[in-house]
This record gives structure tokens, sequence and C-alpha cells, in this order.
């Protein structure tokens, strides 16, 4: 039968395991917004509130740049599919927590059904019909389609490289350049 996603803490680090191509490459908030189909208010809130942080590059201050790997785009458009149904954002929380905690290494296998209120993880084709007929599942999110729409879209979107060295200074921004000269002056 289906796993009820419900609890726990973990690292979102965990969550793609091998499906990771270069952890030094990252994608800018406008970039991710784009990518999964969500408004920047959205990815601001799910960083803030640990929903969805960005893996290659969190925000350190007025300026810097958040930069977010494939995997994470990847949770960001599947945490919007899930919201656009009508699950609830706590739900969301304890599905994408579970999945984290359980350290799923590819999640290409997996589809996560709904029946509106609670959030199932299936294996396996048994599992989805199983839950159907048990009247649980409503919709149904394939992982492995999501993977292909969020690499197809990345593949025409610009992408940078993470500061490799400890002493780099952070990337900042136009805004922040103004805000800097006018301090000076």
């Amino acid at each position: 039968m289906a796993q009820d996603t419900s609890g726990g803490t973990g690292q979102q680090g965990l969550l793609f395991g091998g499906r990771v191509t270069d952890e030094a490459v990252g994608f800018r908030g406008p970039t991710a917004c784009r990518a999964a189909g969500i408004t920047y208010r959205q990815l601001d809130y799910w960083a803030r509130t640990g929903l969805v942080e960005p893996s290659v590059r969190p925000a350190t201050g007025s300026g810097t740049q958040r930069l977010y790997n494939f995997r994470d785009i990847l949770v960001l458009k599947i945490v919007k599919r899930l919201l656009d149904t009508g699950v609830s954002l706590h739900q969301i929380r304890t599905a994408v927590q579970h999945l984290r905690d359980r350290g799923v290494d590819d999640l290409a296998t997996v589809t996560l059904m709904s029946d509106g209120a609670t959030v199932y993880e299936c294996s396996n084709t048994d599992e989805v019909v199983d839950l159907v007929q048990g009247g649980q599942g409503v919709f149904g999110i394939a992982v492995s389609r999501v993977f292909l729409e969020v690499e197809g879209t990345l593949a025409q979107l610009p992408a940078e490289r993470s500061e490799t060295t400890a002493d780099a200074a952070p990337p900042v921004d136009e805004l922040a350049l103004r805000r800097m000269r006018r301090r000076v002056s």
C-alpha cells in the first residue's frame, strides 16, 4: 500500500541523491521562478521559512543572490503543482520533509498522490491502483515527468557557477551597488 508522507526532519540535499549534475551550478531566483512557474514572492517566502532553501548559495544579506540547483527547482515545481491542486501548504511541508527524511535516491520512480488533504508516496503501479481503488487518490504527480519538464526549461535559461573561494566577495546586484554609492556620497 502507499505510504502516507507525514512527519520527521532531515536535509533537503538528500532528496535527489544521484540526479544532481553539478553542485556548483545554480540558477538565480528569477530563473528558478520561471522554471518552476511560481512568483518571486513565493520563492522568497519558501526560502525564508525553510520549505525549499537554495542549495548552491543562500542569500546572506542585501544585494546577494540566492542560487538554486536543479533539484531545488524540481521541488519548487512539485510544491507548485500540489498547491494548484488544493493541497494545503502545511501538508506539502509534511510531504517534502518525509521525502527528505527517507533520503529517496531516485524520485523518478515516485508518484505523489493526494486526496486533497493528505499526500501519499507511491513507488509502483500497484500502490497507485490500490490508492485509487480505496478512494484516496484524486490526482497524481509523476515526478519523472516533472523532472523532464524542468530539465527542458532550464536547458534554455542562464545558469552560473557559485564562488568557490572562501574569500571571494559575494555577487552584488545593481540595486545594492546604488545603495553603496549613496552611503559613500
